[in-house]
């Protein structure tokens, strides 16, 4: 089932170029479009009869033609006691991912999937473990922010969630245009951020065409060290990504951080903070440190808060902006993976 895509056209994902064709499809004026991308992606409707402003055979075409809104509620959400929940969808091709939402004082944050499962097969990932599924779409990323009940309350979204964004550029870019254009939700740039292990070529390509900001999966400054945590390390070295974003501009509003997350007895350690510097000296950046959530048979561990603090310290005083993440949702399992994971399971039972 999982490799059976559905036959429903979605209009969820679509560009309003796009919709404008489906109007003209089934009949329509083309600014039909624009009154489609307005109940789908400002209205949030689940379904074609919902959009009252198009005329009943116009709705009747568009069922007929197997044309659907698109937009998919969660079938399960776990709720923390600190107000994290992690909300699961189901694809389109029978596959699971996960999506989380972060409320935090006047925040509230989305953490998105680009893929059911990942390639990339970084060691701490439960996401990896599950191998490399499928790319979603456009329209089930977008899905993600217009289906859940707090959708109105989101200030920011980030790609932080299953799946490596720049594996699936295509539909990323698709997603992201949709997410910042007037006729779709019309989001500020400056309120998403897109994550990358560092595949060089699309994460170029993301910062030439759009204006969002950008997470790295660093983990470790030393090679050797960081392909043992991360396999991508083989073909794209931290080093040449480093180079490589050296070269880009990150004036005008736009934020690089790298994201680190901490392992005891692993990257904590004095030579580490140093070759972070050594790394990263000269670029417009920040540290984001990020303690370790323990996954099932993983031999890797998270530090004491203490420990977090030394090294937050540490690097800021080597002059790199660091900031600590603090760690939400632990009681639900809220690190990528683990809920899709046991939802994957259940139903190959």
């Amino acid at each position: 089932m999982e490799n059976e895509l559905k036959t429903e056209e979605w209009l969820v994902g679509k560009s309003l170029q796009e919709l404008k064709q489906v109007a003209e499809e089934v009949g329509l004026k083309p600014f039909a479009g624009r009154q489609m991308a307005d109940w789908i992606y400002k209205k949030r409707v689940a379904e074609v009869d919902e959009m009252t402003n198009l005329s009943l055979e116009a709705r009747r075409r568009l069922r007929e033609g197997g044309i659907v809104a698109g937009r998919i509620d969660p079938c399960e959400v776990q709720v923390s006691v600190d107000g994290t929940k992690k909300y699961l969808f189901q694809t389109r091709r029978g596959g699971y991912i996960e999506a989380v939402y972060i409320p935090d004082e006047e925040r509230a944050t989305l953490c998105v999937s680009s893929q059911a499962g990942c390639r990339m097969g970084c060691r701490f990932c439960m996401t990896g473990r599950q191998g490399f599924g499928h790319h979603l779409t456009a329209g089930e990323i977008v899905n993600q922010v217009l289906a859940i009940p707090e959708a109105e309350r989101l200030t920011n979204i980030v790609f932080m969630g299953m799946g490596e964004p720049m594996d699936n550029i295509e539909e990323v870019l698709r997603a992201v245009e949709i997410l910042t254009a007037e006729w779709g939700l019309g989001w500020s740039p400056t309120r998403i951020t897109v994550s990358t292990v560092g595949v060089i070529p699309a994460m170029e390509r993301l910062l030439r065409e759009t204006k969002v900001h950008l997470a790295v999966s660093l983990h470790d400054p030393f090679r050797e060290e960081r392909r043992e945590l991360m396999p991508v390390e083989n073909r794209y070295g931290i080093e040449q990504v480093v180079e490589a974003l050296r070269k880009q501009d990150f004036a005008h509003q736009r934020r690089l951080s790298f994201e680190y997350i901490v392992f005891k007895g692993v990257n904590d350690s004095k030579r580490h903070v140093e070759g972070l510097v050594r790394l990263l000296k000269g670029l417009a950046c920040r540290i984001n440190l990020i303690r370790f959530h323990a996954i099932p048979e993983s031999p890797l561990r998270g530090v004491s808060p203490e420990e977090m603090k030394r090294l937050n310290g540490a690097l800021n005083a080597a002059g790199i902006l660091t900031t600590t993440r603090g760690s939400r949702g632990e009681d639900i399992l809220a690190a990528c993976g683990l809920l899709s994971t046991l939802a994957q399971e259940e139903g190959s039972k």
